[in-house]
């Protein structure tokens, strides 16, 4: 059976996601976007991440993603996780791979109420740049 594919903007998912991308990505991941084209055929950004029950594509800018890392405690000013964290993190997620080993999913993506996105579909992704604005998905 084939994991459900959603795309859902990053303040919509759970605490526990959250801290399971922290975990992954322990460098930030604005480096990690990768273009994707919405159901109105505009093309946007996200991070692709995958959970034990869902591939997700987690729609943001590039600077959307530097202001989470930059307002999360969790980071250092450089932008690293900090070791206190990721040691908390790493005994909670310790079977999940690190910095995007799941992020490259070929099958569709649905929209957060699990709708259809037949823009979606795509064989390869790329890095993306950042989105004009991230308000009009």
């Amino acid at each position: 059976m084939t994991k459900p594919r959603v795309i859902k903007d990053y303040d919509k998912l759970s605490v526990e996601v959250q801290h399971q991308i922290k975990f992954i990505y322990p460098k930030g991941f604005s480096h990690h976007l990768v273009n994707f084209t919405n159901r109105d055929g505009e093309q946007k950004l996200g991070l692709p991440f995958e959970t034990d029950e869902y591939y997700y594509l987690i729609r943001m800018s590039q600077s959307r993603a530097v202001h989470i890392i930059d307002e999360d405690e969790d980071y250092d000013d450089e932008g690293h996780l900090k070791s206190s964290a990721r040691e908390e993190l790493g005994e909670r997620f310790k079977d999940l791979e690190l910095a995007g080993n799941n992020a490259n999913a070929d099958n569709e993506f649905s929209t957060d109420d699990e709708e259809h996105d037949p823009y979606a579909d795509r064989d390869k992704v790329e890095v993306g740049e950042e989105e004009e604005d991230e308000d009009n998905y």
